[in-house]
């Protein structure tokens, strides 16, 4: 984030857990480029002041050049939650706003639960904010903490907020604007971007919308929409730094442990995706016709799905984008071909390197490196003793016929590692083949136990990754179609030759039991 060029980074509350604590030790040993981290918190406790709180002490103690303290904006937290009088709430924000900012600190005020507070005592609410501005506070910030607040609803609340304080007799202090949301009414991106057209000029957000509940504002959405589709001067700046995003999303995902979600605006996979076949034409002779801003503005990638809806157009156009000029095939059969399948369970948008072999397996000049004749899954539990799995498969190779047995961790292991022990002796490029993804989907679940399953495996050798599909109505069946596109893709895409004859070793064991 830091070299992103974000200038705020919120890093978490010191005095909430030791996981914390360390972390703003170790990054006061770091080297920050544009960011300022903030420590975040909470008012002092009701009973203490603000000298002895043990929470605002962990603040100041955390070392970071900004502080954040949210307070109570809603009296029903105030009273219900705090066990406080609303003369003590205002006393633990300004007390805490003032500790902090004598002690030279920038102060970021977030007024937790504003618009509800607002929407049930207008003048306590604002009344909240005059007690954080006159002890210090610059930044003030609305949190729209339970999300569920619509924008018209949120500008007219801002607007009646800003022109409150602004109207305020005395010295005028400059204030900048905050904007926190939630997305638990799927505004939390809408309402942000609405804040900043109302004079709004700190937004907080998370990357990917990460957060409780159904998440925080999305800061990968924000930046776009703002950077592209309005003038106004960003934080960080520069088209650089837009184009970088998709980048950022994903490396955030990648840290953070979660799969990247593939349909996220602007980064996902299939932000700018098209699978109608009237799309996809319509896109293959100009670009923008379906896409409402340029895909590498934001670093990612436009891509043609084939699908049952795509047609012959997308067909043809997809198989063309993946290097396959179709000669000897004709598309309108290759079309129908896929939609049939389609219809009985598989979806190629979700797997290429089976819609690349079902390419290929319609030239005449193709011949597979392998087929598999026959396979054998067992799995037996007896007297309580752990789980066995076993699986034997046939395969034909080059005129041969290699009869092998693996046992594994469950049935699909098995079937895989009786599999590569087979195919091994022909084709040493398998070992380097690893599965690093295994997912199931029961397609009509309304047939309970004999429902037809999806299943897709995605494979990597190290320079490459790839995604296969099957479907059966049995799980085994599913996974073997799957597992043997995944070994027949890897073969075929790095030209692997057949091992010669007298340098075939073949190691066929039956496990014990």
């Amino acid at each position: 984030l830091d070299e992103y060029g974000m200038p705020y980074i919120e890093g978490g509350w010191p005095g909430s857990n030791p996981k914390d604590i360390e972390f703003f030790r170790t990054a006061r040993t770091m080297s920050w480029h544009t960011a300022k981290l903030a420590a975040f918190g909470s008012t002092r406790h009701r009973s203490n002041t603000a000298a002895t709180d043990p929470n605002l002490q962990e603040l100041v103690r955390a070392e970071t050049p900004v502080v954040t303290i949210f307070g109570k904006s809603w009296l029903l937290h105030v009273t219900e939650v705090l066990g406080a009088t609303a003369a003590e709430n205002l006393d633990m924000v300004a007390d805490s706003v003032r500790f902090i900012v004598e002690r030279g600190r920038e102060l970021v005020y977030d007024a937790e639960h504003f618009f509800d507070g607002y929407a049930a005592d207008p003048a306590y609410a604002l009344a909240t904010l005059r007690a954080a501005r006159d002890a210090g506070a610059r930044t003030l910030v609305l949190c729209d903490t339970n999300g569920g607040t619509l924008t018209a609803r949120l500008l007219e609340v801002l607007g009646a907020t800003q022109a409150a304080l602004a109207a305020d007799p005395g010295d005028a202090v400059p204030i900048t604007w905050g904007i926190h949301t939630h997305n638990d009414a799927d505004m939390a991106v809408a309402n942000s971007i609405a804040a900043v057209g109302a004079g709004v000029r700190h937004v907080q957000a998370t990357i990917n919308g990460y957060g409780e509940r159904c998440g925080n504002a999305n800061m990968v959405s924000i930046l776009a929409n703002l950077a592209l589709k309005t003038d106004l001067p960003l934080v960080p700046a520069g088209g650089g730094a837009i184009a970088d995003l998709t980048e950022l999303s994903r490396s955030v995902a990648e840290i953070a442990n979660l799969a990247p979600n593939d349909w996220q605006p602007y980064v996902g996979r299939s932000a700018f995706a098209h699978k109608g076949g009237v799309h996809g034409a319509a896109v293959a002779k100009v670009e923008r016709s379906y896409q409402h801003v340029d895909p590498a503005s934001v670093g990612n990638v436009g891509r043609l799905v084939v699908s049952e809806l795509g047609g012959k157009a997308n067909t043809a156009i997809r198989a063309r984008q993946l290097g396959h000029g179709l000669e000897g095939v004709d598309p309108k059969q290759l079309s129908a071909l896929i939609k049939r399948l389609e219809h009985e369970g598989l979806s190629f948008e979700g797997a290429e390197a089976s819609f690349e072999l079902l390419i290929r397996r319609q030239a005449a000049d193709y011949t597979a490196p392998f087929k598999i004749l026959d396979y054998t899954c067992l799995v037996e539990q007896r007297g309580g003793r752990e789980l066995l799995a076993e699986a034997t498969v046939k395969v034909e190779v080059d005129g041969e016929v290699l009869h092998t047995a693996a046992d594994g961790n469950g049935p699909v292991n098995a079937l895989d590692a009786a599999l590569r022990k087979a195919l091994g002796a022909f084709y040493p490029i398998l070992d380097a083949v690893h599965l690093y993804d295994y997912k199931v989907r029961i397609l009509d679940s309304d047939a309970a136990t004999g429902a037809r399953t999806r299943v897709t495996i995605e494979s990597a050798d190290g320079s490459r990754e790839w995604s296969t599909m099957g479907s059966d109505t049995n799980i085994i069946a599913a996974s073997a179609i799957a597992l043997g596109d995944s070994l027949e893709y890897a073969i075929w895409k790095s030209g692997a030759e057949l091992r010669r004859r007298d340098e075939r070793h073949f190691t066929t064991i039956r496990p014990g039991r």
